[in-house]
């Protein structure tokens, strides 16, 4: 049993380092999930105006939140991060990025790594086209799906 505390404890500290908010461990006829209880978002209390003076004898004023700016929609195919990790946009830090927007890409090269358990993963482009956006930022920690580049 002190073997299946210590991976526990060794999955935890690796969800931490991560900032993974789920992770499974699994044994023959175990299986270990360890969730994150994220805060539910809130929204600003709102001010309504009834056209009369509050408590304090002032004016009572009308917020009204301003609506979040569209985001614009990259263009592209994207190329998704295929585990959790940490995304690194060149092979050191010293060194030039693998690519960079408008640069143009062959199926099979390596566009990025993802360091996940101390291990390097080389990124391919699954097709050749021209780097349209770089959606992560080196150093950034990213989760499976996340999107990392877009190529058309």
């Amino acid at each position: 049993m002190s073997d299946i505390n210590t991976r526990v404890d060794e999955l935890a500290e690796i969800m931490s380092e991560f900032n993974l908010s789920e992770a499974e461990l699994k044994g023959n006829d175990w299986r270990v999930a360890l969730r994150k209880n994220r805060p539910a978002p809130t929204a600003a209390p709102a001010v309504l105006h009834d056209g009369h003076a509050d408590m304090d004898g002032m004016a009572s004023e009308t917020v009204t939140p301003e609506p979040a700016p569209a985001a614009e929609k990259p263009v592209g195919m994207p190329i998704n991060s295929p585990m959790n990790g940490i995304f690194y946009a060149a092979p050191s830090p010293t060194a030039a990025p693998f690519v960079n927007e408008g640069d143009v890409v062959e199926a099979g090269q390596v566009v990025a790594l993802i360091e996940a358990m101390k291990v390097f993963n080389e990124i391919v482009a699954p097709m050749a086209g021209t780097v349209q956006k770089i959606a992560a930022k080196s150093g950034d920690i990213v989760n499976q799906g996340d999107p990392l580049l877009y190529v058309s």
